[in-house]
C-alpha cells in the first residue's frame, strides 16, 4: 500500500467518525424536529396559521444561509481551516474576532431592516396571501417577530464555523436539537396560538449560541473589538462570499418561488405552501442525518488535502463522500416513493391534518422524492468545489436551477397542481447534479468516474430488488412490515450483488473497537 493511500484512508476515517457524530446529531434533532412538525401538522393543519408560519419563517431563513450556515460553509470554514494549519495561534483567533464584529454589524442590521419592512417582504414572497387579510396580517405579525432570530443563529452558524475548522464538531452538530426543543415547549404551552411558534423559534436560536460560547472560550477564544476589513484573511472570505452569497441567494429564490407559486391558490388549491413544507421536511430526513452530515465533516478534510502537491487523496475522499450517499440515498427514495401515502398519514395524520391534508402531502413527498439522491450528491459536489475555493461554479448552476425551476412550476402546476411544483423541483434538481459532477470531473482530470458508475450501477439494482420487495408486503400486510422488510431485503440484495459500501460499512462494526494494529487489515 502506498503512503498516500494509507493517509487518504486514514482521512477517510476520521471524516466518517466526524460524519457519524453530526449524523447522531442530526437524528435526533430530526427526530425532534419531526414532533414539531406533527405538533404543527395537528394544531393547524395546512390552513391559516400553518401557511403563515411557513412563510413567516422562511424570510428569516433566507438571510441566515446568506451571511450564516452557508457562508460558514462556503468561505469561512475554509478558510479558517487554513490558517489553524499555516498559521499560528494568534493569527487564527485574531481573525476570528474580526468577522465576529463585522458579523454582529451586518446581522443587526439586517435584523431592525427586516422588522421595519416585513409587510413589503410578506406580499413579495406570498402574493397569494393578499386576497386573504386575515392570513396576510397573521403573517406579517409573526415575521416581525421571528425576524431577530437571524442574529442569533447567524452567530451560532460563526461559532460553528469556528469549531468545525478545529475539526471539533460535536457541540455545534447537536445545537440545532434546542431550536426544535423551544418551538415544541413553547407550541404546546401556547396551544393554537401561533404566536407559540414564533417564540420558540427565538427562544431556540438563542440557545443554539449560548450553548456553543464555553467551548469556544476553552479552546481559546477570548472576544475583541476589532475591525480591520482589509485583513487577508478578510479579505479571501469576502472574496469566496460574495459568490456565495449568489448562489445561496439563488437557492433561497427557489424556496421562494416554489412559496410563490404554492400561494396561488386558485390553481394549486388551498394549503399550497404548507403541503410542500411538510412534504419538503420528511425529504430533509435521510438528506440532514447523512448527506448534510457527511457534507459538513467531509469540508475540513479537502479544504485540507487541496494544499496537498497530490490530488489523489481528495479524489479518493470525493469519491468516498459520492458512493457512500448512493448507498442510502438511492433505497431512501424508493421507500418514499413507495410509502408515501401510510409515511405521511401515520406521522402526521390526527387533529386538523384531516385526509385532504395528508392526499396532498404524500402526492407533494412522491415527487419530491424523485430528487432526493441528487439533493445528496450535490451537497458533497458542491463541498469539493468549496474546498477548492471555488464557489462561483455552484452559483452558475444553481442560477441554471432556479430558472429551470420557475419554468417546470409554471408548466407543470396547471396538471399536476401542488404535485408539479414539488416534480419542478427534483427535475432542476438532478440536472444541477449531473452539471456539477461533470464540470468538477473535467477540474480534477476524473476522480474514479468508473468506479462510481459501478458502485451505483449496483445499489440501484439492490435498490429496485428492494422495492419489489417493499411493495408486495406494503400491499399484503402494511407500511411497518414492509419498512422492515424491505430494510432486510437491501442488505441482503447488497450481499448478493457485491455491493462494496456495505462491505466497508459492515468491517468498521466490527474494527472500530479492535485494537489499533488491526485497523490497516479492516480498512482494506
Amino acid at each position: 500500500m502506498s503512503i498516500n493511500k494509507s493517509l487518504s484512508g486514514s482521512q477517510n476515517q476520521a471524516v466518517a467518525r466526524s460524519a457519524s457524530i453530526i449524523s447522531l446529531a442530526t437524528l435526533t434533532s430530526r427526530i425532534l424536529g419531526f414532533v414539531r412538525d406533527v405538533i404543527i401538522a395537528r394544531l393547524f393543519g395546512v390552513y391559516l396559521y400553518a401557511q403563515a408560519f411557513v412563510i413567516a419563517f422562511r424570510i428569516p431563513n433566507l438571510f441566515r444561509d446568506l451571511v450564516g450556515e452557508g457562508a460558514s460553509n462556503a468561505a469561512i470554514v475554509p478558510v479558517l481551516s487554513e490558517y489553524s494549519v499555516k498559521r499560528t495561534r494568534e493569527e487564527f483567533w485574531e481573525l476570528a474576532n474580526i468577522l465576529l464584529n463585522l458579523l454582529i454589524v451586518v446581522l443587526s442590521a439586517i435584523t431592525i431592516l427586516g422588522i421595519i419592512f416585513s409587510p413589503l417582504l410578506v406580499r413579495l414572497i406570498a402574493p397569494g396571501f393578499i386576497g386573504s387579510a386575515d392570513k396576510l396580517q397573521a403573517t406579517i405579525n409573526l415575521n416581525r417577530i421571528i425576524f431577530p432570530y437571524i442574529l442569533f443563529i447567524g452567530l451560532a452558524a460563526y461559532a460553528m464555523a469556528v469549531l468545525n475548522s478545529l475539526k471539533n464538531f460535536t457541540v455545534s452538530a447537536f445545537a440545532p436539537c434546542l431550536l426544535n426543543i423551544a418551538i415544541i415547549i413553547c407550541a404546546l404551552i401556547f396551544g393554537e396560538g401561533a404566536i407559540g411558534l414564533a417564540a420558540g423559534v427565538l427562544i431556540g436560536g438563542i440557545l443554539q449560541l449560548a450553548v456553543q460560547i464555553p467551548l469556544l472560550y476553552k479552546k481559546g477564544f477570548r472576544p475583541k473589538f476589532t475591525l480591520r476589513l482589509k485583513h487577508p484573511g478578510l479579505v479571501q472570505i469576502g472574496k469566496l462570499m460574495l459568490p456565495r452569497l449568489a448562489s445561496s441567494s439563488i437557492y433561497q429564490l427557489n424556496n421562494f418561488a416554489d412559496s410563490i407559486f404554492g400561494s396561488l391558490v386558485a390553481i394549486v388549491g388551498d394549503g399550497g405552501v404548507a403541503v410542500l413544507y411538510f412534504a419538503y421536511r420528511l425529504i430533509q430526513f435521510p438528506i440532514g442525518i447523512f448527506s448534510n452530515a457527511i457534507a459538513q465533516a467531509i469540508l475540513p478534510t479537502l479544504s485540507t488535502q487541496v494544499l496537498e502537491d497530490n490530488q489523489e487523496n481528495l479524489k479518493d475522499t470525493l469519491s468516498w463522500g459520492l458512493r457512500a450517499v448512493f448507498f442510502v440515498m438511492l433505497p431512501a427514495t424508493a421507500l418514499f416513493m413507495i410509502l408515501a401515502d401510510p409515511l405521511v398519514a401515520a406521522l402526521f395524520g390526527g387533529g386538523r391534518f384531516d385526509l385532504n391534508s395528508s392526499r396532498l402531502t404524500s402526492n407533494a413527498l412522491f415527487f419530491y422524492s424523485i430528487g432526493l439522491t441528487a439533493y445528496g450528491g450535490t451537497k458533497i459536489l458542491q463541498s469539493c468545489f468549496f474546498a477548492l475555493k471555488d464557489t462561483v461554479t455552484p452559483a452558475k448552476i444553481a442560477g441554471l436551477s432556479l430558472l429551470m425551476n420557475i419554468v417546470l412550476n409554471a408548466i407543470l402546476m396547471f396538471p399536476l397542481k401542488i404535485g408539479g411544483l414539488a416534480l419542478a423541483t427534483s427535475i432542476s434538481g438532478v440536472v444541477s447534479c449531473f452539471f456539477l459532477f461533470f464540470l468538477l470531473s473535467k477540474r480534477l482530470n476524473g476522480f474514479g468516474g468508473h468506479k462510481i458508475l459501478e458502485s451505483f450501477l449496483r445499489i440501484f439494482a439492490a435498490t429496485l430488488c428492494m422495492a419489489a420487495v417493499c411493495f408486495l408486503v406494503n400491499q399484503a400486510m402494511n407500511f411497518i412490515w414492509a419498512l422492515f422488510c424491505a430494510v432486510f431485503a437491501y442488505i441482503f440484495f447488497c450481499f448478493i450483488l457485491g455491493v462494496a459500501e456495505l462491505k466497508q460499512f459492515l468491517r468498521w462494526l466490527v474494527c472500530k473497537n479492535s485494537k489499533q494494529s488491526l485497523w490497516n487489515n479492516c480498512r482494506n
